[in-house]
């Protein structure tokens, strides 16, 4: 194991398979794992929205909440600035749409897949059709875009200079990702193999 307190970050678009790989590496490295997603989740929920299921991003109360925070960066901010604050502490895995551009450390990954294959996975996830999953994914990762380059200047999707590795997932199951990635961080970051 490496002497310094690490950070690792997950990234990649809805479906492309962050939170699964995200978990995992936590649990292989013994490192706590922290969700920018989650941590909105729960703001969301202190605000009355009923944002405890699965898929509920991809919702009409999930893309309502994504207009609120379009307006109001507040949202954003404060769990990007707790996220921050817990990476100081390392040994962490970040499953974060922004700490791969806000951090200057840590290592990053990317994890690419195609529009047509994320929207089958989270249609599968959220027991609904390819047709809506992919139609809720356009727009909430449209709007998501936007709040990011407005509040920080980076383009989620587009930019890949931050990352260390950048993955297809397209076709390899989460175990798969999970055993190539490993391999990676054991070799690169732990000096291991």
């Amino acid at each position: 194991m490496a002497k310094e307190p690490l950070i690792i970050c997950v990234c990649g678009m809805a479906g492309s398979g962050k939170s699964t790989l995200a978990k995992k590496l936590a649990e292989k490295y013994g490192f706590k794992y922290y969700s920018g997603g989650d941590a909105l989740k729960a703001l969301a929920l202190e605000r009355g929205h009923k944002s405890t299921e699965d898929g509920w991003w991809e919702s009409k109360e999930g893309l309502s909440f994504l207009e609120k925070r379009e307006k109001n960066p507040e949202f954003d901010r404060a769990v990007d600035q707790k996220l921050l604050e817990i990476a100081k502490h390392g040994n962490v895995v970040l499953d974060s749409w922004t700490m791969p551009w806000l951090l200057e450390n840590g290592f990053k990954i990317w994890l690419e897949a195609s529009p047509r294959k994320r929207a089958e996975r989270v249609a599968k996830r959220d027991k609904t059709t390819v047709k809506e999953a992919l139609k809720a994914l356009r727009r909430k990762e449209e709007k998501t875009k936007a709040i990011y380059e407005k509040l920080y200047g980076f383009k989620l999707g587009e930019d890949f200079t931050p990352f260390h590795i950048i993955l297809d997932t397209d076709n390899l199951s989460a175990e798969e990702v999970f055993q190539v990635l490993s391999l990676v961080l054991d070799k690169l970051v732990f000096g291991k193999i």
